[in-house]
């Protein structure tokens, strides 16, 4: 499996939702916390095409975008082909 990277915050409902998303797929993921990370953020910001949302989704080095991309990919069938090429 290809590592899922995920850009959370403590507070945020939907990295919640996209934490159980996983869990429920069975996908290990590595959650990276923002909360109080400015410096992260910065990073992130420029790593996800300026998108400043929580939460952010990678598959390796493919930006997956929020928790309603993750979604609208999985609802395609394309997630999981991703996850485990």
């Amino acid at each position: 499996m290809k590592t899922v990277t995920l850009y959370s915050t403590d507070w945020c409902p939907y990295c919640k939702a996209a934490k159980s998303f996983l869990a429920q797929k069975g996908v290990p993921y590595e959650e990276i916390d923002l909360t109080d990370d400015d410096a992260g953020r910065e990073a992130l910001l420029v790593k996800a095409n300026g998108r400043r949302t929580v939460p952010q989704m990678f598959v390796g080095d493919v930006h997956i975008g929020g928790y309603d991309d993750l979604r609208a990919l999985d609802a395609k069938g394309g997630f999981m082909p991703l996850v485990t090429a």
